[in-house]
C-alpha cells in the first residue's frame, strides 16, 4: 500500500515511513492511502458476523501488506484487543457501541494499543528512541501512556492543557513514568496541538531527534479505529430484522467529535465496504465543521471549553483528509451536522437515563440528542423548508442523501460512547443524581502521584525542554 500527502499528491511513500514520521515534516500534510482497499464481499457477508479480531485482522492486512507478514500482525492484532467493542440496543432502532472496555476506558484505546505495537515492529532494529509527542483534549493522552509504556525503544511526551479536562482524566494523564511523561500547558488544546505541530516542521530539531505523533494525524491511530465501525454496522446489519423488523436497515452512524479523527475512521470503514449509509457529525460549542458544513466556509477558530472536553477542538486536523476523500458537495450528501450547548448535554445526559435507563457520558449525550432529534421530527422538519439555525444547538441546514430513510422509518442508528461515563462523574451527578459505577481500573489511578510538568503555550520555552530533555 502506497501512501500520499493531503497537500502534496505527489509523495509516494510506504506505510512504515507513514507511521515513524506522523506527519511530512516537508509539507505538514496529512498521510493518506493513495485509495481505499475493499473487504472482501464473501467475508462482510459472513452469517453470523465476523469477530471483531477477524474484522481487525482482514481490514489491517490490506493497509499493511508487504510490510508486516500475516503471522506478525496477527500477532499484533491479539496482543493489542484482550477487550472488544459492544453493541449495546437502546430501544428498537438505537443502538450504543461502547468503546470504553480498554485499559483507560477510552475508544483511544484501539488507535493507541494497536499504533505502539506496529512503531515498536517497525523500530526493532533502531538503536535510537523514537520520540512520541502527542497533544491530548482528554482521552488521547492517557490511551498513548497507557499503550506505549515501557514498550521498548519508544518514548512518550503527552501535552495536555491544564484545567480543562477532567479531574479523572488529569489524574491518568499525570501519574506515568519512565517513558512516558505529561507536560500541562497554561492554554486550551488548541495551544497543545499548535505545539506539536511546529516540532514536527522544526528541522533542527528533526535532525537531532526521530519524532512521530500518536494523535489521529498518525494514520496508525486512525486506520484501527475503522474496524469498530466495520465491526458494528456487521453486528446492527445482521439483528435489525429481529430487534425492529427493518431489512437491510440504513444505519446511521452518530460520532461524537472533535479533531474528526473518529469520523474520519468511520468514513475509511464505509469506503472499504462497512454497510454504513451516513453520519451525523455531533459535535458541542466548538462547532467549526458544522458550520463549514451549513455554510461551505472553513474559519477555524479558538476552542472554548465544555463539559465534552474531549470534543474542545477549534481547528480539528482531520478536516484535512475529509477534504482530501470528498469535496463539499460530497460531504453534505454522507453528513447531517449537529451541535449541542452545555444546557443541552446535560439534560442528554438525564433524558437518556430517564428514557433508557442507560448512563451515558457527555460526549455520548451529544450523540444521543442529535439522534433523537434526527428521528423524532428534526430531519422531516428540514425537509420541509424548516431551515436550521446555525447559531442556535440543533441540525444545521443540511439534508444529507439518507435524509428520507428516517423520514420512512428504515434507518437505525449507532451512537458512539466514546469513554465511560465515570470519567465525568460530577457532570453524570448532576444530570441524573447518582454517579456511575467506576471500574477498578480507573479507582487504581486515583491513588497514584502527580508528575506532570508545567509547560507555557510558548513554542521557544517547548523547545527548549525537548532539547534539555529528550535523549
Amino acid at each position: 500500500m502506497i501512501y500520499t500527502d493531503t497537500r502534496d499528491s505527489s509523495v509516494s511513500v510506504d506505510f512504515k515511513t507513514a507511521v515513524l514520521n506522523g506527519m511530512n515534516p516537508q509539507t505538514g500534510g496529512l498521510y493518506m492511502p493513495v485509495e481505499i482497499p475493499l473487504l472482501n464481499k464473501a467475508f462482510l457477508g459472513k452469517t453470523p458476523e465476523p469477530s471483531f479480531r477477524d474484522v481487525a485482522y482482514e481490514s489491517a492486512k490490506l493497509f499493511v501488506e508487504g510490510e508486516i507478514n500475516d503471522s506478525n500482525l496477527q500477532s499484533i492484532i491479539a496482543d493489542a484487543y484482550p477487550f472488544n467493542a459492544q453493541v449495546v440496543p437502546l430501544d428498537p432502532v438505537s443502538y450504543v457501541l461502547e468503546l470504553f472496555h480498554g485499559p483507560t476506558c477510552a475508544f483511544k484505546d484501539f488507535g493507541a494499543r494497536f499504533m505502539a505495537r506496529v512503531m515498536s515492529y517497525f523500530n526493532r532494529d533502531e538503536n535510537t528512541p523514537l520520540h512520541i509527542l502527542v497533544a491530548t483534549s482528554g482521552d488521547t493522552g492517557s490511551a498513548v501512556g497507557s499503550a506505549f509504556h515501557n514498550v521498548p525503544g519508544l518514548d512518550v511526551t503527552i501535552l495536555y492543557p491544564e484545567g480543562k479536562i477532567s479531574k479523572l482524566q488529569e489524574k491518568q494523564l499525570s501519574t506515568f513514568t519512565g517513558n512516558v511523561r505529561a507536560l500541562r500547558v497554561k492554554g486550551n488544546f488548541d495551544d497543545c496541538q499548535r505545539l506539536v505541530k511546529t516540532a514536527f516542521t522544526d528541522k533542527e530539531l528533526r535532525q537531532k531527534f526521530r519524532l512521530s505523533s500518536a494523535n489521529s494525524i498518525n494514520i496508525s491511530r486512525l486506520l484501527p479505529q475503522s474496524f469498530y465501525y466495520t465491526y458494528a454496522s456487521l453486528v446492527v446489519k445482521n439483528r435489525s430484522p429481529r430487534d425492529n423488523k427493518i431489512e437491510n436497515p440504513s444505519i446511521i452512524a452518530v460520532v461524537p467529535s472533535g479533531n474528526f479523527g473518529n469520523l474520519t475512521s468511520g468514513l475509511i470503514a464505509k469506503e472499504m465496504g462497512a454497510p454504513i449509509s451516513g453520519f451525523v457529525a455531533a459535535t458541542n460549542a466548538n462547532r467549526t465543521v458544522p458550520d463549514w458544513i451549513a455554510t461551505g466556509k472553513y474559519t477555524p477558530r479558538a476552542s472554548v471549553q465544555t463539559l465534552s472536553n474531549a470534543m474542545d477542538v477549534g481547528s480539528p486536523s482531520n478536516y484535512e483528509r475529509i477534504r482530501h476523500m470528498y469535496s463539499l458537495e460530497e460531504v453534505r450528501s454522507l453528513f447531517a451536522s449537529y451541535w449541542l450547548d452545555d444546557k443541552g448535554t446535560m439534560d442528554a445526559i438525564k433524558s437518556c437515563h430517564s428514557r433508557t435507563g442507560y448512563i451515558i457520558d457527555p460526549h455520548g449525550s451529544v450523540a444521543w440528542k442529535a439522534w433523537d432529534d434526527i428521528r423524532r421530527n428534526g430531519m422531516e422538519n428540514l425537509m420541509g423548508g424548516l431551515s436550521g439555525n446555525i447559531n442556535e444547538p440543533g441540525l444545521t441546514p443540511s439534508i444529507p442523501d439518507w435524509a428520507s430513510s428516517i423520514i420512512e422509518k428504515r434507518a437505525v442508528g449507532i451512537l458512539l460512547e466514546t469513554a465511560h461515563p465515570s470519567k465525568f462523574g460530577d457532570t453524570v451527578l448532576k444530570a441524573i443524581g447518582r454517579e456511575p459505577s467506576m471500574p477498578d481500573r480507573l479507582e487504581k489511578v486515583l491513588a497514584l502521584p502527580d508528575n506532570s510538568i508545567p509547560m507555557t503555550s510558548t513554542y521557544t520555552d517547548f523547545r527548549q525542554w525537548l532539547m534539555d530533555n529528550l535523549e
